[in-house]
């Protein structure tokens, strides 16, 4: 019996063993094995040469190959190694080709990488530049009524433009979420029958100013539903906690009344606007004024806050939208439909960030692409003006009041109305909104009501105001309801 090569399938030469795997191999090859290795080549465990033993046989004559026996024979095994070689070296040249072209194209591709960044970075320089020289007032001009030789309508367009893939981002990931929590209704989600049953459980009158009666506008802290924002006639800001009863901060500075506010969602600061014609930012802990908006030369009418967080949107009377950066108080782009020439009375994000809804004094709805800032859709319909819009959380429906006592909804993905909710005569929609599940819709004005999203059907009426209710909020997952008024009071629904 001979021995055989685990490697080659040959009789050794040389044979030796290895103690790890127990197998006979060729000593020429196993060595040459471990140095590239270092181990055993049947089993992968670690081996040395050292470790090798050598096997210790009468070297046999090997047998000759049937088919090499004879010189044609010979010459034929020859002739087919050849081929074989000759096919291989073909497949090597091919693949070398292909190799070759891959690696040139990828020249290419880095070479127009690095022309097109150092392209950009000259641009961003520039374009800071620019700006840095700008005056503070340049870019309050909207870009469609800018002469082409003033400079900053250009600047100001293309950092919107860099500020553009922010929000791309932001918006995917929002309507990523958006679609998740839109398979299921949230499990604490007070039901409709439940709902029913809500009462008045608590009321506070005295916020603001007696002598100058009256809250306009109300947002609650979406982080903490405790704090609740109102905006009053008396020219004030208020931070309120409704768990301890007791105003956190009262905010001074508006010339004229506050007629729209917001809580920001992670941070200690409010925002404000009035018909003086500003936006202002303030801190609630340090109670001050911290950043002052100038965007617009009438009274700002509307207010929403980006979901990053970090832009404004406002509408104004003097038919301007803005779209402005919170921290350094620049706005980055103030646009009007000048075929229309009417004045803006509300304003309103959708849910994911890249479109907008405003409301005009001859009775549309315009929805804006902030990208491109153009207006995409228009929703006539209403035969008053437009007074409040409020986006469904699930991104397909816009609720809209007007001073025609009636309130629409829109399906934004047919583009129509789908239900008309007819009011009282002369009642009048001071204020709309949805829960954050997109469940419920609260109407506040002549009195307060609310409905169940899909069927429409009213569920809640509260007359509890004794003036118009300008303010209505939901708390997390409806378990409360607050509603402020031009009573002076903020009130409070639960179980």
């Amino acid at each position: 019996m001979s021995l055989v090569c685990a490697i080659s399938n040959e009789v050794p030469e040389h044979p030796c063993v290895s103690p790890v795997s127990n197998q006979v191999f060729e000593r020429r090859l196993i060595e040459k094995y471990i140095a590239e290795n270092g181990v055993d080549p049947m089993n992968s465990q670690p081996l040395s040469e050292e470790q090798l033993i050598d096997i210790k046989v009468s070297h046999p004559i090997r047998p000759k190959a049937p088919s090499s026996t004879s010189i044609p024979a010979i010459l034929k095994a020859l002739q087919d190694e050849w081929d074989a070689v000759m096919l291989h070296s073909f497949t090597l040249r091919q693949q070398l080709q292909t190799t070759r072209q891959e690696l040139s194209h990828a020249l290419y591709q880095h070479d127009a990488a690095c022309r097109v960044i150092a392209r950009l970075t000259k641009e961003v320089t520039a374009a800071r530049e620019a700006l840095a020289t700008l005056k503070p007032q340049a870019g309050l001009v909207a870009p469609q009524s800018m002469p082409a030789s003033q400079p900053a309508a250009g600047v100001i367009s293309f950092l919107l433009l860099l500020f553009c893939f922010q929000l791309q981002d932001k918006a995917t990931v929002l309507t990523t979420e958006r679609k998740k929590r839109g398979k299921t209704v949230p499990e604490e989600l007070v039901r409709a029958e439940d709902l029913s049953k809500y009462r008045q459980v608590a009321s506070h009158a005295g916020l603001h100013s007696a002598s100058v009666p009256g809250i306009l506008c109300m947002d609650l802290c979406p982080s903490d539903t405790n704090k609740v924002l109102t905006g009053g006639a008396d020219k004030n800001v208020v931070v309120f906690d409704k768990k301890e009863e007791q105003i956190i901060a009262t905010l001074k500075g508006h010339t004229k009344k506050v007629t729209s506010v917001i809580y920001h969602p992670s941070q200690s600061v409010v925002f404000s606007a009035s018909p003086d014609s500003t936006i202002r930012v303030w801190s609630v802990t340090g109670g001050n004024c911290i950043q002052v908006v100038r965007a617009h030369e009438a009274s700002v009418t509307g207010l929403s806050l980006h979901a990053t967080g970090d832009y404004l949107l406002s509408s104004s009377e003097d038919q301007y939208w803005a779209f402005s950066d919170i921290q350094t108080g620049q706005v980055l782009t103030k646009v009007t439909d000048e075929a229309a020439g009417v004045a803006l009375t509300c304003a309103q994000f959708h849910p994911d960030g890249l479109i907008f809804g405003t409301g005009t004094a001859d009775s549309q709805i315009k929805i804006w692409d902030l990208k491109e800032r153009t207006n995409v859709a228009n929703f006539p319909g209403h035969s008053g003006p437009v007074t409040s819009i409020a986006f469904s959380e699930n991104g397909y429906y816009l609720a809209t009041g007007a001073q025609d006592s009636s309130v629409k909804l829109w399906d934004l993905r047919k583009l129509k109305n789908f239900k008309t909710i007819a009011l009282d005569n002369n009642y009048e929609v001071k204020s709309l909104v949805f829960d954050q599940s997109g469940t419920y819709l609260a109407v506040g004005g002549s009195d307060i009501r609310v409905y169940i999203c899909k069927q429409w059907s009213e569920v809640l009426n509260f007359s509890d105001h004794s003036g118009l209710v300008t303010g209505l909020a939901f708390g997390d997952n409806a378990q409360f309801l607050s509603s402020a008024g031009m009573d002076r009071s903020l009130k409070f629904y639960s179980l």
